[in-house]
């Protein structure tokens, strides 16, 4: 099942991960981990994570079952009725942002210092600005999903990267300061603007081709076969209650919430320290994204499929447990990936232009730290994955809520350094994960004990090794390309890059010869 999947969907998601790295790229070669780099993330972020939060994956778990029901006009009154909702919410909480914009900024950037204060209160008004556009993106990207469009899905996402890159690539060139915030404000309203018109033309090019064709010769729409038949009705049927919307707001919404609050506690411990632990998540959430929540999604029809079924026990357990072990293997992997070179590859991601040296160190050590956290996520993805299928997602919900939690308890408690706030998520992760295979009854038996321990076991070898050979001598960051020292940097960076690749592949090969499960569901 994990190699059937959609070609077209697969690159394209990739593709949006990378440019979403090289988005960071550019922006710490712009800005490095300075006050303003703080400020700059929150007015490029804010946008989308409350449109996340607020409607982002509500939008699809409300709507996608609903338009399901619905003729196209249905589904388009929907749309529209929707729209006009999200508009005035939007609309509200842009509001709230401007008038409260100086409280907000003090607690989304405590660690800002004053002479950054206007640069945070022009970010955040940048940030409502574009708000509405980004809220409307969420619902057009449902109706793309339902469509079946990856192209426009996907490539919405692309564009605005694009554009975001370009801009900060520019800024790096001119010499990035206080007084390029507003620059690069007009910019983030411009992608988000862009990216809600490629939308706009893929929904209407979706709509025209499916329009039955006009007759031979005529210029008007074809006329429908049987003219004496009741016409369907537009009126779209009532929406769900809130309480529906409320639950499925929870469940996309504190996944994206726990590291937004970590980032934020991290940010006072002074300036630069909000920028230093969003790179260093970045380490952390690529093979998230791109290995572990993909095996999961690409999983989720064959689960669903064998649910389905509701005698065929056996196919629900093979599902599961293929789906298991290869996030578990891939998360074991990926660990050792980042244990082995956190360094090397914090260095080639964010060492250029005005990164400096012990931020670089920084974005390691706590990457490393963070690289543990994805062996519970592993967990929490498949069993997410069950529970949607069983339409038990309250569960899902309170295993994040208890993450959460957990996070907010250690900022309470002052432990506000970066790598304390990666071990704080690690262990809100845990818990989670723990809530949420409680919750999945007999499928806990279906667990493959062996084939589970070998990659981590060889994972824990790993970290040995690390640990035992002691950190690499200081990070020196890398200077543009076109200072010509990068040739200079390749052979001591290759070795480095091959280990992490040799770390890797050792404990994939434990799972692949510690039985026959991996092998079973690489076939699959």
């Amino acid at each position: 099942m994990f190699f059937k999947a959609g070609l077209l969907s697969l690159l394209l998601l990739l593709a949006s991960r990378a440019l979403g790295v090289l988005r960071e790229t550019a922006l710490a070669a712009a800005f490095g981990s300075s006050g303003m780099a703080d400020v700059v993330i929150v007015m490029l972020t804010l946008p989308d994570w409350l449109a996340g939060v607020v409607a982002g994956g509500a939008l699809a778990y409300v709507l996608l079952p609903h338009w399901a029901q619905e003729t196209p006009a249905q589904q388009q009154a929907t749309q529209n009725r929707v729209a006009r909702r999200l508009l005035w919410t939007a609309g509200w909480l842009a509001a709230g942002i401007g008038i409260a914009q100086v409280p907000l900024g003090a607690l989304l950037m405590p660690g800002l210092p004053p002479a950054l204060q206007g640069a945070a209160h022009q970010a955040l008004l940048w940030s409502a600005v574009a708000l509405p556009a980004a809220m409307l993106a969420g619902l057009w990207a449902a109706r793309l999903q339902h469509e079946r469009d990856v192209v426009g899905l996907y490539s919405a996402n692309l564009l605005v990267n694009g554009v975001l890159i370009a801009a900060l690539l520019l800024l790096g060139g001119t010499g990035a300061g206080v007084a390029d915030g507003p620059g690069l404000g007009a910019f983030l309203l411009l992608a988000v603007v862009l990216r809600l018109l490629w939308q706009g033309w893929r929904l209407r090019h979706r709509g025209q081709r499916a329009q039955p064709p006009a007759p031979p010769g005529s210029l008007a729409p074809a006329a429908p076969a049987i003219s004496a038949m009741p016409a369907m009705p537009v009126a779209p049927a009532p929406l769900p209650g809130w309480r529906v919307w409320l639950w499925a707001a929870l469940g996309a919404g504190l996944p994206l919430t726990l590291p937004f609050v970590a980032r934020t506690l991290a940010s006072g411990a002074g300036e630069g320290a909000l920028a230093t632990f969003n790179y260093a998540w970045k380490l952390v959430e690529l093979p998230l994204v791109l290995a572990i929540q993909l095996v999961a999604a690409l999983a989720f029809p064959a689960i669903a499929q064998a649910h389905a079924g509701g005698k065929d026990a056996h196919a629900l357990a093979r599902a599961v447990r293929s789906a298991l072990v290869m996030a578990w293997t891939l998360a074991c992997a990926s660990a050792a990936a980042l244990l082995a070179g956190a360094p090397v590859i914090a260095r080639l991601l964010f060492g250029w232009g005005r990164m400096q040296a012990p931020a670089l160190e920084q974005i390691a050590a706590w990457g490393s730290a963070g690289a543990w956290g994805l062996l519970p996520q592993a967990l929490l993805a498949v069993a997410l994955t069950v529970l949607a299928t069983w339409g038990r997602m309250r569960f899902a919900v309170l295993a994040y809520a208890l993450a959460l939690a957990l996070l907010l308890l250690a900022g309470a408690l002052g432990l506000t350094a970066g790598q304390q706030l990666m071990w704080a998520l690690n262990a809100g992760f845990m818990v989670a994960a723990l809530v949420a295979w409680s919750a999945l009854g007999a499928v806990r038996h279906w667990v493959p004990l062996r084939t589970l321990l070998a990659p981590f076991a060889a994972l824990l070898v790993v970290a040995w090794l690390v640990q035992w050979l002691g950190p690499a001598d200081g990070i020196a960051p890398i200077v543009p390309i076109g200072h010509g020292r990068l040739r200079e940097l390749v052979p001591q960076l290759l070795p480095q890059l091959l280990l992490c690749a040799l770390a890797a592949l050792a404990v994939i090969a434990s799972g692949w010869f510690s039985g026959p499960h991996l092998r079973n569901a690489l076939r699959s």
